[in-house]
C-alpha cells in the first residue's frame, strides 16, 4: 500500500498548545476545548472531547485486557479559531510589541492579552 503523500505547508499554525479554540466547522462544531497537541508541517491540532474516534487495541502490557479505546483525532487547524475567554467569543488575533521587546498575541475584538 502507498503511502498518502505529505501536503506541503509551511509548518505555522495560528493556534498553540494549551490554548482554548472553538471549532467552527465539520461535525463538532460549535464544540470548545483546549489544543492537546500540535502537528504544524501538517497544520493539523488535536483538541481535547474533539473528533472522538474509536480505535481496536489489541491487549499489551500497558492495556491487558485490549479493546475498543476512545480517543482524540486529529482536525485541521482551520477549522478552528481561538477563544477569549474575557470577551466568551471566538476571535482572530493580533501581534502586539510590548515597550520591552516581547512580542504577545491579542484579542482582535476586546484587545487582552491571549
Amino acid at each position: 500500500m502507498a503511502k498518502r503523500p505529505e501536503p506541503k505547508t509551511n509548518g505555522k499554525v495560528h493556534v498553540r498548545k494549551g490554548d482554548t479554540v472553538l471549532v467552527v466547522t465539520g461535525k463538532s462544531s460549535g464544540k470548545k476545548g483546549k489544543v492537546l497537541s500540535v502537528i504544524p508541517d501538517r497544520s493539523r491540532i488535536i483538541v481535547e472531547g474533539v473528533n472522538v474516534v474509536k480505535r481496536h487495541s489489541r491487549p499489551t502490557q500497558k492495556l491487558p485486557q485490549g479493546g475498543i479505546i476512545e480517543k482524540e483525532a486529529a482536525i485541521h487547524s482551520s477549522n478552528v479559531m481561538l477563544y477569549c475567554n474575557k470577551c466568551n467569543s471566538a476571535t482572530r488575533i493580533a501581534k502586539k510589541i510590548l515597550d520591552d521587546g516581547e512580542k504577545v498575541r491579542v484579542c482582535k475584538k476586546c484587545g487582552e492579552n491571549i
